[in-house]
């Protein structure tokens, strides 16, 4: 019986290298921990384009829906054809499609790498569906209007069941960690929008009591991240904020490539990587396959949660711990890390080292 259906889209640059390294280590996962998993892979991004003119068909969309989980490699969307000439955007329409509005993306120091600022270990909780974004934030057309053609205007939509529901899936998350949230906002210049986000962060508090929870200036928060990143744990914010500050975090944390990522709703996860799809480097096997790897435990987590499935849990879990145990092997990473390793036998010696 199987008892988690997950489809595959490799997309393109490294996606289609780093997506199987993934899969090589969800496949020791499943051997050890007997999860059950079958995978489904389909064409998206530029293999799509080439074969239907479009980066992503509106039936892989309303296929991606019976499945219990999704992994989708990073896309080259700056090197996409205007929307209308096929070059839709893959991670806004399944963010949209699919109501996947919790971008979750964690960042942390790790033992034994010599990157990274001492004591960071947080997780950024980033709405996903609304904000500043103009391909997502219209029921209909576009959220962006040049007027002329030297005037141009961006529209923010900030609503109050957007900002609910990110600030209720914050504190829960810091129930479970430390317990401590930080909403990130402009509140000083953007009064109504930063305004609302804000008394949403507050009404949800007063449901957690035990969560201490503070907040900052984006600008500040910058600041912070740089000299003082202990002090975080969940950092809960709007769509554009949190994007530009988890690369930041990302970064501090020793590079873009070590941290995993996904983006859910309350129905489906789509595993993610933080990174881009790196081109210039696509079909050499050299490219980190870390953040997939920890992006797909992540979706496993997700999983264990939400069909209360323990063993799900314990494979993420095993997972995270044989990539750090990997990592601090300094032979054995990829040649961003300062390795002499490879894709694949860095993602090998991850599942050797799951399955001792």
């Amino acid at each position: 019986e199987i008892l988690l259906k997950i489809l595959v889209l490799p997309a393109d640059g490294i996606g289609p290298e780093i997506v199987s390294a993934a899969e090589a280590v969800l496949f020791a996962a499943d051997q050890r921990f007997k999860l059950q998993i079958s995978l489904e892979h389909e064409i998206v991004g530029f293999e799509s384009l080439k074969k239907f003119s479009i980066t992503i068909r509106p039936e892989i969309l309303e296929k991606a829906k019976t499945f219990d989980g999704i992994i989708l490699g990073p896309q080259s969307h700056a090197d996409y054809p205007a929307p209308e000439d096929g070059g839709v955007n893959i991670s806004a329409s399944f963010r949209v499609g699919l109501d996947l509005y919790a971008n979750i993306r964690p960042a942390r120091t790790r033992e034994g790498l010599g990157l990274g600022k001492e004591g960071l270990d947080l997780v950024i909780m980033r709405e996903a569906t609304e904000g500043f974004y103009p391909d997502r934030n219209c029921y209909k057309g576009w959220g962006e209007v040049m007027l002329s053609s030297d005037m141009a205007i961006s529209t923010r939509k900030i609503t109050r069941h957007c900002c609910d529901r990110i600030a209720r899936r914050a504190f829960e998350l810091a129930m479970k960690r430390r317990k401590k949230v930080t909403a990130v906002h402009k509140a000083n210049s953007f009064h109504m929008t930063d305004g609302l986000f804000l008394e949403c962060v507050d009404n949800a508090a007063k449901e957690f009591p035990e969560v201490e929870t503070e907040d900052i200036l984006i600008d500040a928060v910058t600041a912070h991240l740089v000299r003082h990143p202990e002090r975080f744990d969940v950092i809960v914010a709007t769509n554009f904020y949190g994007d530009i500050i988890s690369d930041l975090a990302s970064e501090l944390s020793g590079s873009l490539g070590l941290a995993g990522s996904v983006m859910a709703s309350d129905e489906f996860c789509t595993a993610q990587a933080q990174h881009g799809s790196a081109p210039d480097i696509a079909g050499q096997n050299i490219a980190n396959p870390v953040s997939m790897i920890l992006s797909v435990a992540m979706l496993l987590q997700w999983g264990a949660e939400k069909f209360e499935r323990a063993e799900l849990g314990h494979a993420a879990n095993a997972m995270e711990t044989a990539v750090d145990r990997v990592l601090s092997n300094a032979t054995k990473r990829t040649p961003d890390l300062g390795g002499q390793g490879n894709t694949d036998t860095f993602a090998e010696a991850v599942a050797a080292e799951l399955l001792q």
